[in-house]
């Protein structure tokens, strides 16, 4: 029972079903209803690559877990560095047997997306700014590869990405400016360390009003209507308010980025609904 137990912690299901939520979202705004099998698939594939993702990053991490989170599954003895790691290619083979029933795009991200989540505890992690584009894509890319299954309207799904990945990689960028005395002392070199506190502050910034730039284009482009614009304004506002309330207070103000992304999804969500009925 306890290593069940370990096996379903490895995952983090709330996470791993998270992300496969960030997919269905996708599917939907990509209109994609009259696909219900193919986003199902790209649904589940999404939780089991992403609960692989996390099963393999415990694996990588356990000598440090050891020590800052002896509780984590590896370190406490529920399941042993070959049973996570077999337990993990078990998880993604599992996601592969699905994605290859969907479109070849769909194909194309799902490896694109493996690749990276094997490669970035191992690879990328130490890398300043590297790892936080990376988490940002992984993060956007759920979306795209929700559209690209049931092969819908792309367009709408894209700014989606845009947006989630600009959002994501700002609030990454904080969470390091916050983590920053801690990451220092562990010898990390993360973006804020290596460039300075503003420095990547800038940076972030950058993404913010990138992401709020491309947000009105369904808008314009004619695909969503004046409801999508309304529901999209909040979130917009709350992005420009995290990203300068991250310049003072970095905890409150990554939390304000990761939940104005969130109701920003919800604006493409009423946007397609409203164009379709």
């Amino acid at each position: 029972m306890e290593q069940v137990r370990g096996a379903i912690e490895l995952m983090r299901p709330a996470n791993a079903v998270a992300a496969g939520g960030l997919t269905l979202l996708g599917a939907f705004v990509a209109g994609g209803t009259a696909e219900p099998t193919a986003a199902a698939f790209a649904v589940f594939a999404t939780l089991l690559a992403t609960g692989g993702g996390n099963a393999i990053n415990d694996y990588f991490d356990r000598e440090i877990d050891a020590v800052n989170r002896p509780d984590r599954p590896i370190p406490r003895g529920a399941v042993t560095p070959r049973g996570a790691l077999g337990f993990s290619g078990l998880l993604f083979v599992l996601a592969v047997v699905l994605t290859v029933l969907l479109p070849p795009l769909a194909i194309a991200i799902a490896v694109v997306n493996l690749l990276a989540l094997i490669a970035y505890t191992e690879v990328f992690k130490g890398l300043p700014g590297v790892g936080n584009g990376l988490v940002g894509y992984l993060t956007g890319s759920t979306f795209l590869y929700g559209g690209a299954a049931v092969g819908g309207d792309l367009g709408p799904v894209l700014v989606l990405f845009v947006l989630a990945a600009g959002a994501t990689v700002a609030r990454e960028i904080v969470k390091d400016v916050e983590d920053i005395e801690g990451d220092r002392a562990e010898g990390l070199n993360t973006l804020p360390i290596a460039i300075g506190e503003r420095n990547a502050l800038a940076v972030a910034t950058a993404f913010v009003v990138f992401a709020i730039v491309v947000s009105p284009a369904p808008y314009v482009l004619g695909t969503f209507g004046r409801v999508y614009l309304l529901v999209l304004a909040p979130p917009v506002f709350g992005l420009a308010a995290g990203m300068y309330r991250s310049l003072g207070d970095p905890a409150t103000g990554q939390r304000w980025l990761k939940a104005s992304m969130f109701a920003a999804a919800v604006a493409f969500v009423v946007g397609r609904f409203s164009a379709v009925v």
